[in-house]
């Protein structure tokens, strides 16, 4: 080959692909984890197995999905985001693999450590620090605005807390208490995640097909909306449903509000674009269902937290692991056809769990079965479809 051709030529990544960049083995567990969950879930729940966790039935399912899933996904995102935000180095190879072992460990005795209930929470609980202590460097270089997740940690850790003591029975009824307000954060993520990069990446996109776009700026609408989520955390950590039925309403009501300006209508012939309006949209849903609940009492406030769940941080996370994964790993923008029907599914997942709670008997349980294949089926597709990605050196040729 001639020095010409050389110079070329892309220089390949020599490091192991996986522990490269923290959205790589995140995104990977996150997803297989979210296959897997769910369907043991309901094997528990209909009484086919008993697992030995050290946490109640009615508590593991929630904790799982936000605190092993969803902090996996938060995981990967602010691993891979803080290095863009600071221009510092990222956390990868040792310091990574150490994060994600934790991690797993973490589902492990969740999941197995009914035997030694202290030593499965005090392994839980390390995580979260742990990830607040690798991306502290960066959040401290990054712009101010961006060290907000650190105190959204620290909520999290605080939450999680909670449960494990409920779980020993130290503070009887206080895990239900944190695992609503642990959602209710994860909500309130995704409209601060959401406001940056939903019209920000709408506005690109419309530029690059040469259409007139631009990022409306942050206006009263955002802060009304934001505002709204928080007040909504408030309500829920106080028990006062009543409060938190008008305020979700409220919410629901200035969400709806700003998304209406993002644009949304011109994103359908994007799947990688429109899932994310999809998810938005969601929140928008999800939250006036539970403000009709909170109100009314037509179903169990934990039926009721499933538009929110599952419709908006299943596809939010869903959309943000997708796109990153295709971007970061120097693959075009383009969600592939297996992708749209994870987004498809997960929303059909969503829909059926929230028709589950109100259905009969007799139906309640299938419904309810169905709604878990969708979500697994969502999510295996997922790993089959772009779990390769993140396993491979990027495509381009360069680190990461």
């Amino acid at each position: 080959m001639s020095d010409q051709a050389s110079e070329r030529a892309p220089v390949r990544n020599r490091e192991f692909p996986l522990l490269a960049y923290g959205f790589r083995p995140f995104f990977l567990v996150a997803a297989l984890f979210a296959a897997l969950a769910v369907p043991l879930w309901l094997a528990a729940h209909t009484g086919a197995v008993a697992l030995p966790t050290p946490l109640p039935a009615s508590l593991w399912h929630g904790h799982e999905m936000l605190f092993g899933y969803g902090t996996a996904v938060l995981a990967g995102f602010l691993l891979t985001a803080t290095p863009g935000w600071s221009g510092r180095p990222p956390v990868k190879g040792a310091a990574l693999a150490a994060l994600a072992v934790l991690w797993l460990a973490g589902r492990l005795m969740s999941f197995a450590g009914g035997s030694v209930p202290g030593i499965a929470a005090a392994i839980d609980l390390a995580f979260l620090p742990a990830l607040a202590v690798a991306i502290a460097p960066a959040l401290q270089a990054a712009p101010r605005r961006n060290l907000l997740f650190l105190p959204v940690l620290g909520l999290l850790v605080l939450a999680n807390l909670a449960v494990q003591v409920d779980a020993l029975d130290v503070l009887p009824g206080a895990g239900s208490i944190a695992l609503r307000a642990s959602l209710d954060l994860f909500v309130l993520l995704i409209a601060l995640v959401g406001g940056r990069i939903v019209p920000a990446f709408t506005a690109s996109a419309l530029a690059a097909r040469g259409e007139a776009g631009r990022v409306r700026p942050f206006s009263a609408r955002d802060r009304l909306a934001i505002g709204s989520l928080a007040t909504l955390l408030l309500a829920d950590l106080a028990g006062l449903p009543q409060i938190a039925g008008v305020v979700a309403l409220a919410a629901a009501l200035f969400n709806g509000w700003r998304l209406t300006g993002w644009g949304g209508s011109r994103s359908l012939r994007q799947p990688i674009l429109w899932v994310l309006h999809l998810g938005y949209a969601w929140l928008v849903a999800g939250l006036a269902w539970k403000g009709l609940a909170d109100l009314t009492g037509f179903v169990l406030p934990a039926d009721a937290l499933h538009g929110l769940a599952i419709g908006a941080v299943g596809t939010m996370t869903l959309a943000v692991m997708s796109r990153a994964t295709l971007g970061h790993t120097g693959r075009p923008l383009r969600a592939p056809r297996l992708i749209v029907a994870s987004y498809l599914l997960v929303s059909a997942a969503a829909i059926v769990r929230l028709a589950a709670a109100p259905a009969p008997a007799q139906l309640a349980l299938p419904l309810l079965v169905l709604s878990g294949a969708f979500w697994s089926l969502a999510f295996a597709a997922f790993a089959i479809r772009l779990g390769p990605a993140l396993l491979q050196p990027r495509a381009d040729g360069r680190p990461g």
